[in-house]
């Protein structure tokens, strides 16, 4: 059974992203404040879980939430300001979402959620200078593998991944060649060779390695 608190306090907020080392979709965060009493004996950290548990346990964890939040961000601003302030953004954006502000952050990872606030850049949302505030004050902590460790941070895991999934079930309909229903934009063999031989779409992320000799890339007609 996971821990259900670290802080001690009762707006405790658990925050995680799903997608950072896919090719192509958005990186998507979420944000959840549980009960105190909530508990679920099969809730763990979602990349321990089929996708059938994953879209399971979403309703369940929707429900009995205190609040919670979700936030994709898209490729051109993934392509900005790079993939790991992506995430984070991602994250900050669903902790302002909220409907109660949380008294303490916990997030997964090794970095505060405080981190590179108030980026500059041309896509996505801008915070403004209250925003910033109210995110700094915020007592948080980054603990290493704590959708294992924690029932909030794992129930924001599920529903990172579920929605990001879900989202990539959408855009496989326009671009069914890359096949993102089954890798859901994951640098699989399959979704590289499409890349190859039908070229990036406005979904794929341009900043990474979509192959091993980029120059030979040619975006895809529609």
């Amino acid at each position: 059974m996971l821990a259900k608190n670290f802080s001690g306090f009762v707006l405790e907020t658990g925050t995680d992203e799903a997608g950072r080392g896919c090719l192509a979709g958005p990186v998507t965060a979420a944000a959840i404040i549980l009960p105190e009493d909530f508990e679920h004996e099969i809730l763990n950290d979602s990349k321990q879980l089929s996708e059938k548990m994953r879209f399971f346990l979403k309703p369940i964890i929707e429900q009995h939430a205190v609040c919670f939040a979700v936030t994709h961000l898209f490729p051109d601003e993934i392509d900005e300001i790079n993939i790991l302030n992506a995430s984070m953004k991602g994250m900050q954006e669903c902790i302002l979402k909220l409907k109660h502000v949380p008294e303490y952050i916990i997030v997964d990872g090794n970095r505060s959620i405080n981190a590179k606030l108030g980026l500059k850049n041309s896509f996505g949302k801008q915070f403004s200078q209250e925003e910033i505030a109210l995110l700094k004050s915020i007592p948080n902590q980054s603990i290493i593998k704590g959708d294992a460790k924690f029932l909030s941070i794992a129930a924001a895991s599920i529903l990172a991944k579920t929605y990001r999934d879900e989202y990539m079930d959408q855009i496989h309909e326009e671009f069914p060649m890359y096949n993102w229903k089954q890798n859901k934009g994951y640098p699989t063999k399959e979704h590289r060779e499409a890349i190859k031989k039908y070229g990036p779409t406005k979904y794929h992320r341009m900043s990474f390695r979509l192959l091993p000799d980029q120059l030979e890339l040619n975006f895809f007609e529609e």
